[in-house]
């Protein structure tokens, strides 16, 4: 097989396990590249090697190059025939060392069971054409052994000038082998992380979705993949129809373009969530600065996804050393003072300022390596744009003097600096961390921050010094405060973490329910649902509003006692208990499960914004504050000299006529969105700074206490 010519290789690879170099005759070779860009998709596992006792595996696999790990794929569960598919882009500066791939049986507090390797030797690859390759895994113990296949789709690239975004470098697990190495890779790895523009994408609604339940319905929610960058929408319940309004951003890294790949989902309690088809959008098709209504059709499923994409310019990002910065420039910092001065208020409301980090040094750094030192990177991160420094290798007090520089869509963001140990062959290790909201930043000052935990309520060994200037426009800030905060593109799944709660939460919950189902019938007759429902409604809440009394509250309770006495008189009694079929004990645990996770989430949320209430009169955040004053003296100033009831006339015209004005439109409550920037009691204890140790510094205390 290793006879066969090139061309006769990259029509398929199958059935090996080592993938050697062609014996073609040669042919003569342009000059060689500086490095060449290996993109990998990991499509999925056939019959592979079961480890478990219960029949199955948790396979993962691993990515090696000259024996440092360059890329991990996600574990999934209890299953010998995974699909993973997942892209890496990986930069290598030699065709010479294979491409090592190893799966691994995951093993929760044990040691990770090995499920077979495979090697791919890169000279054997033809250069910018995607080859289809299946590799056989083998047991170099027991070569007679069948593990399995994996199935890859490989695409070598010869790479000149500048390198883009590479899963090698961000992944932090390369090699020095020379200091000019160092130096190239450092570089190469500050562009690496810039992007070029914004994928601003709308998910709006699902259509005819397949059936995944018994009862003739789905629980859908929609993943969204970019690169490294991904998303997980909400779930909506029972429906094959899904109406979802979430809006979202990724980064941009290529000129040309990208690929998003979704995947929809059927949500199962206590069990592996259900697959409903897949779809993806090639962003290279898409005209920029325009925005495109996308149906998609699902394939390996039914329904399409409609979808609003829009390819914007790059927000201001930027790397850049602590001796040359744009605020340090007096002209360049007058620039963008103008930039965001009150004469330009409502030009481009989403610019809304811009932030400088200088991430200087850290002191007395805890020891995460055997040899008692470490080697400390920082990254720095505001809402989902995420940037870092270079490793400084051996050393508790590393000096990065890096300046980061981001562009703000929401001026009450939290900026977070988390400082970790790079290691080899495994994830990176945490060293502490410590966040900042921008409205608490001073500007210009040198500052010392005491590292936390990683809940960010307690203390952990270091100090990190930090300069930060942020500049912003208050009026844009202040009508930015009023729509949906950004939130992060993936959350943790919530877990039980106290004993199940008592049966009586089912009581509460069905409260809960019946007050949530009034509300949701009242909204679809905003979103116009059924036009025969929402014309009804508008008709009513038109002559009721003009025309209210007093007297029209009870007697609109009294309507609603007589209305269910007739149903239950024409025998449509609406009072039985939906969750009184039968289930059995697994089901019951889940269900339990479910209820304890929505009441806890309830509780936190109803706490949270009880405090945040308290939190705005009490002038935790001045900003916000300030912006309470201006909005109450408005709505002053309106109810006195206008009659409440035209002011609510105007409401609920507004409300009832935005979902046909606009279709598209994504859902919001001014005031909730407002009382989301306001932090919490808990905020307020995390955002807090530590007080500095006064005993002497690190350095002194590391001499006298060498151990």
């Amino acid at each position: 097989m290793l006879a066969l010519p090139l061309s006769a290789v990259g029509r398929r690879l199958t059935g090996i396990n080592i993938v050697g170099p062609s014996n073609a005759e040669s042919q003569p070779q342009p000059p060689c590249p500086a490095m060449y860009q290996l993109d990998i998709v990991l499509k999925k596992g056939k019959n592979l090697a079961i480890r478990d006792r219960t029949g199955t595996s948790d396979p993962y696999v691993k990515f090696k190059i000259a024996g440092k790990e360059v890329f991990r794929s996600k574990t999934i569960h209890k299953n010998l025939n995974p699909v993973w598919d997942e892209r890496a882009c990986l930069l290598v500066e030699t065709l010479k060392d294979p491409l090592y791939v190893k799966v691994f049986d995951y093993d929760f507090g044990l040691q990770d069971d090995f499920m077979g390797s495979a090697y791919l030797h890169l000279e054997s690859l033809e250069h910018q054409r995607t080859l289809d390759v299946t590799l056989d895994l083998k047991d170099p113990q027991y070569p007679e052994q069948n593990l399995g296949s994996l199935e890859l789709a490989v695409t070598l690239s010869p790479k000149e000038g500048d390198v883009k975004d590479t899963t090698m470098l961000l992944g932090r697990n390369w090699k020095r082998s020379s200091k000019y190495q160092s130096l190239r890779l450092s570089d190469v790895h500050r562009k690496a992380q810039l992007w070029r523009g914004i994928v601003s994408i709308s998910l709006i609604e699902g259509r005819g979705l397949q059936p995944m339940d018994a009862n003739g319905l789905s629980d859908p929610y929609a993943k969204f993949r970019m690169g490294h960058q991904k998303y997980k929408s909400k779930t909506i319940p029972k429906t094959l129809n899904p109406q979802w309004r979430e809006q979202f951003d990724f980064h941009l890294y290529e000129e040309q373009g990208g690929f998003v790949d979704i995947t929809v989902w059927d949500k199962d309690a206590g069990k592996k969530d259900d697959f409903m088809g897949r779809c993806t959008v090639d962003l290279s098709l898409l005209s920029k600065e325009q925005t495109h209504k996308l149906d998609l059709p699902l394939e390996e499923g039914e329904g399409v996804l409609v979808l609003l994409v829009t390819l914007t310019a790059s927000a201001a990002v930027s790397i850049s050393d602590l001796s040359v910065n744009m605020l340090d420039d007096p002209q360049e910092r007058h620039q963008i003072t103008q930039r965001y001065s009150l004469w330009r208020s409502f030009h481009n409301l989403k610019d809304v300022g811009v932030v400088q980090v200088k991430v200087i040094r850290a002191e007395g750094l805890m020891a995460a390596d055997v040899t008692g030192k470490s080697d400390p990177f920082c990254v720095v991160e505001l809402s989902n744009d995420r940037l870092q420094t270079h490793t400084v290798y051996k050393n508790l007090n590393p000096e990065w003097n890096k300046v980061f520089t981001f562009n703000i869509k929401d001026v009450h963001s939290v900026l977070e600096v988390t400082v970790y140990d790079e290691d080899r062959d495994r994830s990176a290790d945490f060293l502490g961390k410590v966040a900042i909201p921008l409205l608490n930043i001073q500007n210009g000052e040198r500052k010392a921050y005491a590292l936390k935990s990683k809940e960010l309520t307690g203390p952990t060994k270091g100090v990190i010094f930090l300069e930060i200037d942020v500049i912003f426009n208050a009026v844009k800030a202040g009508l930015r405060t009023l729509t949906p905060v950004e939130q992060k593109y993936i959350e943790e799944e919530p877990r039980v973490s106290k004993q199940l709660l008592l049966r009586n939460f089912n009581r509460v919950r069905r409260c809960i329910m019946f007050l949530i189902n009034v509300g949701c019938y009242i909204n679809s007759c905003f979103e116009w649902d059924s036009p025969q429902r929402s014309i009804c409604a508008f008709v009513i809440f038109v002559i009721v509003v003009w025309n209210f009394e007093i007297y029209m509250i009870p007697l609109a309770l009294l309507l609603l006692l007589a209305w269910n006495y007739i149903l239950i008189v024409s025998g449509k009694d609406t009072r039985q208990d939906v969750d009184s079929e039968k289930k059995g004990f697994m089901n019951k645990l889940y269900a339990i499960q479910d209820v304890c996770i929505s009441v806890q989430n309830a509780l936190d949320e109803v706490a949270s914004y009880g405090e945040r209430i308290k939190n705005t009169f009490n002038w935790t955040v001045p900003f916000l504050s300030w912006l309470a004053i201006v909005a109450l003296g408005v709505a002053t100033v309106l109810i006195y000299f206008i009659p409440l009831r035209f002011i609510v006339l105007i409401w609920g015209i507004n409300k009832f006529t935005k979902k046909l004005r606009d279709p598209y439109t994504i859902d919001n409550n001014e005031l909730l969105d407002f009382l989301s920037r306001v932090p919490s009691d808990v905020q307020v204890v995390q955002y807090r700074e530590l007080k500095l140790d006064p005993n002497p510094s690190p350095n002194k205390r590391k001499k006298n206490n060498p151990g």
